[in-house]
C-alpha cells in the first residue's frame, strides 16, 4: 500500500463525525448539570464568586500579580473606560531555593517586595505619598479607600476557593513544594507580608486564568453585549463562563459563610473542563490516546484536555509517526534510494532525534505544517530535519506527515466545539433575539385583534415580525435584507497557541458548531469570536475592580 493511503487510513482513526459531536454535547451538558450540583464530579463546575462582567465603560487604576510558573509578574493597569486599557508591568524568576522553602513566609516575602520594587520603580508619586502620610498621621484615622491599590492576585496552582478573596492552597505543581503553605489562604498570605512592608495595596480577589480571560474579552469586546464564555486552547485548555446563580444549587454546600453579590443573579464558574468525560464515555480512544495518557504524569484524568491541547497534540502526532516508522512494511522516512529523493541523498533519522524522545514534538510544528503550501513541500522537509531529526525527507514523507498532522488538528477542533457549543446552548442566548427581549413583538392574540380592527397593514408587519423573531434563530437563513442587532451576538473571548496559531482551528470550530441541531448555520452565525489577550493580567485587575465594589472598607 502507498505510503499517503496509508497516512489516510490512520487519519481516518482521528475521524470525529458530526454525530459524535451531537452525542459530545449531550454528554457535555449533563456533565455541565451535574458539576453544578455536587462537588466530586467529571466537571468540576468551580464557583469564581465574580458575579458581574465589565462592559468596556470601566475607569481605573489597578494592580495584577500573576504567579504561574517559574517567574513572577507584576503590572499596573488603567482602564480608560472606552474599552481600551493600558498596561505597565514587571517579570521576575522565583530563585529556585525559594519554590522549595520552608516557610510560606519566604517565598510570599519575596512576591510582597517585587510588589514594592514595582510601586517605586512606576508609581514612585502614589508610593512616596503614602509613605508620608503613614509617616504624618495617627493609625486612628486611617486612609481613604481611593489611596489603596486594589489587586488581582492570579495564583496557577490548585486552590479550593470559598469566597472572592479567600482561597486555601490545595498542593503545589510545576516545581514548587512548601509544605508550610499547603491548607493556608493564599491571599492571606499575600496580604501579611505586603502589610508588613506598609505597602498600599489589598488583595482584593484570588483570580484563575481563565476567568481572567472571560473578563477581559468582555471589557475590549466591541458593542453592548456581555462576554459568555472564554476559553484557553493553548498548552492547557479550559472554560469559564456566565452562569445564573439559581442553577448553582451546590453552593450552599461549599461554605455557605463566603460572601458574594447575589444581585446580579449571575456568577461565572470555573468549567474545569479538561477533565470532562474522564470516564470516557463519549470520548474517542485511539491506541495512541491510550498510551499517551498511560504514560503521562496523571493518568486517567485531563481526558478531554489530552485529546485536545498543545501539551499533548505533538505526542500524539509524536506517537502515530513512530507506529508507523517501527511497521516494516510502512516505507516512511525510509526512502534508501537518492534517484527516488527529492534531496538526492539517503533519508534517515538521526540516533538522538526528537522522534525518539517522550514530549519531542512541540505543537508549533503542527500548526507549521499544516500551514505549509510550498512547491513539494519544501517548509515540511526542512521542519521535519530541523525539529524532528529526520534528514532528507522525500515528498511522499512531508504529503503523509501534512495528512496526519490535519487529522489531528481538525480532531482537537471539533472536539473543543463540544465544549463551546454545550454552554452557549446552556445560556439559552440563543432562543431569544433582541426583539424578544425588548417585547417589540406581538401575541398571535394581539395580532388577530388588529385584523378584526381593520388595521390590516399594522398586523402583517407584527405577524412578519413575530415570525422572524421566532424562527430567526431556528433556521439556516438569514432573511433578505436583515441586519443582526448587536445585542443578538453571542460573544466569547478565546486565548492560546492553538485557536491564536493552528491554521484553520476557529474555522473548523465553527463547522462543527453549525453541526449541533440546536445551532445550526444561523445560531453560529451569531456567536463572535474573539481574541482575548492577558487573562492573568488586565482580566486579574478587571476581577480587582469587581472585588472592590464587594470587599468591606479598608482602614490602615
Amino acid at each position: 500500500m502507498a505510503l499517503l493511503q496509508v497516512a489516510k487510513r490512520v487519519a481516518a482513526e482521528f475521524e470525529y463525525t458530526p454525530d459524535d459531536v451531537r452525542k459530545g454535547v449531550k454528554e457535555f451538558l449533563r456533565q455541565m448539570d451535574e458539576g453544578l450540583q455536587k462537588t466530586g464530579t467529571s466537571l468540576s463546575q468551580i464557583p469564581s464568586y465574580v458575579t458581574a462582567v465589565p462592559n468596556g465603560t470601566e475607569k481605573g487604576l489597578y494592580m495584577a500579580v500573576d504567579l504561574g510558573g517559574t517567574n513572577f509578574r507584576v503590572c499596573s493597569v488603567r482602564l480608560h473606560g472606552n474599552t481600551t486599557f493600558s498596561l505597565t508591568q514587571s517579570k521576575v524568576a522565583i530563585p529556585k531555593e525559594l519554590m522549595v522553602a520552608k516557610t510560606a513566609k519566604e517565598l510570599f516575602g519575596f512576591l510582597a517586595k517585587q510588589i514594592e520594587l514595582f510601586l517605586k520603580t512606576h508609581h514612585n508619586d502614589h508610593f512616596e505619598a503614602h509613605i508620608r502620610r503613614r509617616q504624618t498621621m495617627s493609625a486612628a484615622e486611617g486612609f481613604r479607600d481611593e489611596e489603596i491599590f486594589d489587586l488581582g492576585f492570579t495564583f496557577s496552582f490548585p486552590v479550593h476557593q470559598v469566597g472572592i478573596n479567600k482561597g486555601t492552597l490545595m498542593r503545589w505543581t510545576k516545581g514548587f513544594n512548601i509544605e508550610d503553605a499547603v491548607g493556608k489562604d493564599v491571599c492571606a498570605l499575600l496580604q501579611t507580608e505586603i502589610d508588613e512592608l506598609r505597602l498600599p495595596v489589598r488583595v482584593a480577589a484570588v483570580v484563575n486564568d481563565t476567568v481572567g480571560t472571560l473578563m477581559a474579552r468582555s471589557y475590549t469586546s466591541p458593542g453592548k453585549t456581555g462576554t459568555l464564555l472564554g476559553a484557553i486552547f493553548g498548552t492547557g485548555t479550559n472554560g469559564a463562563y456566565v452562569e445564573k446563580l439559581d442553577k448553582v444549587t451546590k453552593m450552599s454546600s461549599l461554605g455557605g459563610y463566603a460572601e458574594y453579590d447575589k444581585s446580579t443573579g449571575e456568577i461565572i464558574i470555573n468549567t474545569e473542563w479538561g477533565s470532562f468525560d474522564n470516564q470516557l464515555s463519549v470520548l474517542p480512544n485511539t491506541e495512541y490516546d491510550k498510551d499517551v495518557d498511560r504514560e503521562s504524569v496523571n493518568p486517567g484524568v485531563h481526558m478531554f484536555e489530552k485529546r485536545i491541547s498543545g501539551m499533548f497534540l505533538g505526542e500524539i502526532l509524536r506517537r502515530v509517526l513512530l507506529s508507523l516508522v517501527k511497521n516494516p512494511k510502512v516505507q516512511l522516512f525510509k526512502d534508501e534510494h537518492s534517484g527516488s529523493n527529492d534531496l538526492h541523498s539517503t533519508t534517515r533519522i538521526y540516533d538522538d532525534a526528537p522522534l525518539y524522545k517522550q514530549w519531542g514534538i512541540d505543537t508549533s510544528f503542527l500548526s507549521i505544517i499544516r500551514e505549509d503550501q510550498s512547491l513539494n513541500l519544501r517548509i515540511t522537509k526542512q521542519t521535519l530535519e530541523r525539529d524532528l531529526g529526520v534528514s532528507a525527507a522525500s515528498t511522499e514523507d512531508a504529503e503523509a506527515v501534512k495528512e496526519l498532522v490535519a487529522a489531528i488538528g481538525r480532531r482537537s477542533a471539533r472536539l473543543s466545539a463540544v465544549a463551546i457549543g454545550a454552554i452557549v446552548i446552556s445560556s439559552g442566548r440563543l432562543n431569544q433575539t433582541s426583539a424578544h427581549r425588548a417585547g417589540r413583538t406581538k401575541s398571535v392574540s394581539e395580532i388577530v385583534q388588529e385584523s378584526k380592527e381593520g388595521n390590516y397593514t399594522e398586523a402583517a408587519k407584527a405577524a412578519g415580525e413575530t415570525l422572524q423573531a421566532t424562527f430567526a434563530p431556528l433556521v439556516d437563513q438569514t432573511p433578505l435584507g436583515a441586519t443582526m442587532s448587536e445585542e443578538d451576538v453571542v460573544d466569547i473571548g478565546v486565548d492560546g497557541s492553538l485557536v491564536e496559531y493552528y491554521p484553520g482551528f476557529e474555522d473548523m470550530i465553527r463547522e462543527a458548531l453549525r453541526e449541533i441541531p440546536d445551532i445550526g448555520l444561523a445560531g453560529e452565525k451569531r456567536i463572535r469570536i474573539g481574541i482575548a489577550k492577558d487573562g492573568s493580567g488586565v482580566g486579574a485587575a478587571l476581577i480587582a475592580l469587581v472585588a472592590s465594589k464587594m470587599l468591606p472598607t479598608t482602614d490602615d
